[in-house]
């Protein structure tokens, strides 16, 4: 998904998809992150890094979007 997104050239489906995606993962690992266990070390950095990917797939996503021209209105 990250090579897909960073191209830019990702069909709005898709980038709903994927987007979805995020938004499921992202309130998982906030559940595990803050629900109280005790998790060992690498297991948290482990969900940092998957935090970390999230964003880097929302960012390339926000970036591809602003290369996009603004379809203008023909009247």
């Amino acid at each position: 998904m990250r090579r897909e997104t960073a191209l830019g050239r990702t069909p709005h489906e898709r980038q709903v998809q994927i987007m979805n995606y995020i938004t499921e993962r992202g309130e998982l690992l906030a559940r595990v992150s803050t629900g109280g266990l005790h998790l060992a070390d690498d297991t948290k950095a482990r969900v940092l890094n998957a935090f970390l990917t999230l964003m880097n797939l929302r960012e390339n996503l926000d970036r591809a979007a602003l290369r996009q021209p603004i379809a203008r209105e023909r009247r």
